[in-house]
């Protein structure tokens, strides 16, 4: 059985692969079993956090080198495990977050180029090295979910911050991206379970309630 303490999970992918609807559903799942849960993204999750997150994935910082790229996405990070995610594992609850570490060992890391030791070294310096006792890594088509977050960011976007930046990298960046998260998944496989997102979001969210059930010990 799990200890009567929170349980960390995070859902991983591209841009488009149906991360947040997928998240959403399963915190539903949660209601209906009354277990306590909070929802988070990053970058974001406070609102320091925010205004970071508006910087970094505005189209219009373009031009933003590639390591101040990962030190704003490990700044925002920082201040979210202190100011969200700690306390509410210390309360008992679940915590349900868009993205983490491996989003920056994949974007920044593969993406950018920037390799992984620099990423885990950060997370090790910033994060205390705390990492999610279940990562859902949705694995999508690369094309298909470029495509889909492309269209979803038109339509949504506003004046303040488009949110298109990372959208508008080329094929070869998002192959990089995708190769990374398997590389994540390849050497840490007790924490990450990839869960193919081709299929019909409630196919997928069968299989990833499933792993979800047995990370929390559901009968």
């Amino acid at each position: 059985m799990i200890a009567p303490s929170g349980v960390f999970i995070t859902f991983e992918g591209l841009d488009g692969c149906g991360k947040s609807t997928q998240l959403e559903s399963l915190a539903r799942r949660l209601d209906r079993i009354h277990r306590p849960y909070i929802t988070t993204r990053e970058p974001g999750g406070t609102p320091t956090g925010e205004r970071i997150r508006q910087l970094l994935l505005d189209s219009r910082t373009s031009t933003l080198e590639p390591t101040a790229e990962l030190t704003l996405m490990f700044a925002s990070r920082a201040q979210h495990l202190r100011e969200v995610i700690f306390p509410a594992l210390h309360d008992g609850k679940i915590v349900l977050c868009d993205r983490f570490t491996d989003s920056s060992e994949a974007y920044q890391g593969a993406g950018r180029k920037l390799g992984s030791e620099i990423v885990l070294e950060l997370h090790r310096l910033l994060c205390q090295g705390k990492n999610p006792d279940l990562t859902i890594l949705m694995d999508s088509d690369v094309a298909a979910s470029v495509d889909r977050a492309r269209r979803r960011n038109r339509t949504r976007g506003d004046e303040t911050c488009d949110e298109n930046r990372f959208e508008r990298e080329n094929r070869a960046f998002f192959t990089r991206v995708h190769t990374g998260y398997l590389e994540i998944a390849k050497r840490e496989p007790r924490r990450v379970v990839v869960v193919n997102a081709r299929g019909t979001p409630d196919q997928t969210g069968k299989k990833i309630w499933a792993a979800v059930s047995n990370k929390l010990d559901l009968k």
